[in-house]
């Protein structure tokens, strides 16, 4: 029998505090009753008590962690370090840490939650950084977009990094082989971008990495679903994500008014498919796909955004469930190694 992953949740953090928290893990067992999963809540028992007696579906698959502190989202990650010890973002990482839950979830300050994972779970060998993950919804199915705001700056070794983490994540969520990778580029042309982008491209063709490398793609392809894996900077993945986030509520809207701007409008929507207004509103409702893996740390950390309610908190529990099943980590130890080695190779060669 499989066994049942155990979700660690920092029920505190995010905008919306422990009411999205509770509402999520219910909207969770709604939208997948088939994934059993246990949830450890880190926080204020005063609080989160009296949310789980008002929903006891979402109690009986809990198990509450006392903790009077919290990270506040205004806090600097230097800060946030130095006061975290025994927060309910803190003990939820550590969970992940003594082995208690295969992953953790927080819509907390991200700054602190890559902080105190990076102190508390460290960098997986042959990783520099880490990266959040995006999942970008495509005619096709899923792109994954990293870095969307870990780095605001990277050096072609970073770069490639991510597309090696990145081709394992998309193969751990969206399962299939070989999924295909290319660098976020003003340009498909060699002679474009920056010199970081061409090195990072260079890197990749000599390295000899087993992943299935497409060279140079452009911001359009990112929703053309045309290539699975999209590597950039965080700098530039950061607008690009809040770009397309703000152009879905643009386009909602606008469906929105469309179909109830008068009389007639409102009868021919009625004469549409219920189901498939719904699957519309699904695929363009950010919330659906909220949630961002943050790639490299020694443990799985699910990132929800701030301001998630219920219903997007429950995508990024979905995620943090996926992930808790894959073997992700393992999938990227080879071509890490396989990067570790040629880099000693040519710092052999430059130095002889």
């Amino acid at each position: 029998m499989t066994a049942i992953p155990t979700i660690s949740v920092d029920a505190m953090g995010g905008d919306l505090g422990p009411e999205a928290v509770v509402e999520g893990i219910g909207h969770a067992l709604k939208r997948w009753p088939d994934r059993k999963a246990h949830y450890l809540l880190h926080g204020d028992e005063a609080l989160l008590a009296p949310l789980l007696e008002k929903h006891p579906k979402v109690a009986a698959v809990c198990e509450l962690r006392h903790t009077e502190t919290l990270v506040q989202m205004t806090d600097k990650p230097s800060e946030a370090v130095r006061r975290a010890r025994g927060s309910s973002m803190w003990n939820a990482i550590q969970s992940v840490k003594a082995g208690e839950a295969g992953a953790i979830v927080s819509s907390g300050n991200t700054g602190a939650l890559m902080a105190i994972g990076k102190v508390i779970l460290r960098m997986k060998k042959g990783v520099h950084r880490p990266a959040i993950s995006a999942n970008w919804p495509t005619p096709k199915g899923h792109t994954v977009v990293l870095d969307v705001g870990a780095n605001v700056q990277c050096g072609a070794t970073q770069l490639v990094e991510f597309a090696i983490m990145g081709e394992a994540y998309h193969s751990a969520v969206f399962g299939g082989d070989s999924p295909s990778v290319g660098l976020l580029n003003v340009g498909q042309e060699e002679l474009k971008g920056n010199d970081t982008v061409r090195e990072a491209d260079q890197l990749i063709r000599k390295s000899g990495l087993d992943i299935a490398y497409q060279g140079f793609i452009e911001g359009n392809d990112i929703s053309a679903g045309g290539i699975d894996v999209v590597v950039t900077d965080g700098f530039t993945g950061n607008i690009a994500l809040k770009t397309a986030e703000g152009t879905a509520r643009l386009v909602a809207g606008w469906v929105r008014e469309a179909l109830t701007s008068s009389l007639l409008a409102k009868l021919a929507a009625g004469l549409l498919s219920l189901g498939a207004l719904e699957r519309l509103r699904q695929r363009m409702d950010p919330r659906y796909i909220n949630g961002g893996v943050l790639l490299g740390l020694k443990g799985i950390v699910v990132k929800s955004h701030g301001g998630a309610d219920g219903e997007g908190f429950a995508s990024a529990l979905g995620l943090a469930y996926v992930m808790a099943k894959s073997d992700f980590m393992a999938q990227i130890r080879a071509n890490l190694d396989k990067f570790a080695s040629f880099e000693e190779e040519q710092e052999v060669v430059a130095a002889s």
